[in-house]
């Protein structure tokens, strides 16, 4: 049996009893432990391709950020340290005292205020196709998604946010995985979207990034117009332990489109982390 096989689904309850849908996956003894955060408007399976290259290597959670998939769906306002939050929650239900973390898009976002709020909690962190800002313009940007999701609904935005996340030829080479994101994101509440749509358009980690604990390292696609490479490399400036790495080839959503470099970015971070990195069972204190 290998530690695919022995995933284990189950579900947690926020400080203000909100239900988060989650996925455990084992791995032997004193491997260390990552928790991955999806973006915006989707689920847990943006991880789907990483995290079978980290199976045996390292024990991983994946979940569904409230708002979104099979979590609950309370309404807003949403905040990213509210999310963060909802992390440590649910590192304290499988009895992590600390994690590895990475987020991609809205959930480098919510990384970033978990190892900010959370520092002492956290072994290293990986930022993908992400910022700390999205601008000045940014609270009428999101405002704009979130009514035409609300007026035209969601499906709306579908041609969108594919040529937004991925190149023309993966969207062309993977038919069944467009399908597939294509019911995750028309599945949401248009309540839900807006809400988390005004939290992205409101978020400025700016002021924060510098508290993020090392090692770090952002990643970011080449072809990225969400949150573009300049974004990035303002990101990586702030947390000051390395210049981003842009992936060739890549656009908003690297952990589907090259899900290898994702993967070796983190096994980096892990090594770089050194003895210790994978903490003993116990539900610890945030910092």
């Amino acid at each position: 049996m290998t530690a695919v096989d022995t995933a284990v689904e189950g579900e947690a309850r926020t400080r203000d009893g909100v239900v988060l849908s989650y996925t455990h996956t084992p791995a032997p003894a004193g491997a260390p432990r990552v928790a991955l955060v999806h973006s915006l408007a989707l689920d847990r399976s943006l991880w789907s391709r990483v995290t079978p290259l980290l199976a045996g290597r390292a024990e991983l959670l994946v979940y569904d950020c409230r708002g979104h998939g099979r979590s609950g769906r309370p309404e807003g306002p949403y905040t990213t340290a509210q999310f963060a939050d909802d992390l440590a929650d649910l590192l304290d239900h499988v009895g992590w005292r600390d994690t590895f973390v990475a987020g991609c898009s809205m959930g480098g976002c919510v990384a970033q205020d978990f190892a900010a709020r959370h520092h002492g909690r956290t072994r290293g962190a990986l930022f993908v196709d992400t910022t700390a800002w999205y601008g000045p313009t940014a609270p009428d940007d999101w405002a704009g998604r979130a009514a035409k999701a609300r007026e035209e609904g969601l499906a709306s935005l579908i041609p969108f946010q594919l040529t937004r996340w991925f190149g023309d030829a993966f969207r062309a080479a993977e038919p069944a995985l467009m399908d597939h994101l294509k019911d995750v994101f028309t599945a949401n509440t248009p309540a839900a979207y807006e809400a988390t749509c005004t939290m992205l358009g409101a978020a400025d980690l700016r002021g924060t990034a510098p508290r993020i604990p090392h090692p770090a390292a952002v990643l970011v696609g080449e072809d990225d117009s969400a949150t573009p490479p300049a974004m990035a490399a303002e990101l990586a400036a702030l947390i000051g332990d390395g210049p981003a790495v842009v992936v060739p080839g890549t656009r908003h959503l690297t952990p589907l489109e090259n899900p290898g470099v994702v993967a070796d970015a983190l096994i980096r971070i892990v090594e770089a982390a050194g003895p210790g990195a994978g903490s003993p069972t116990g539900a610890g204190e945030a910092s």
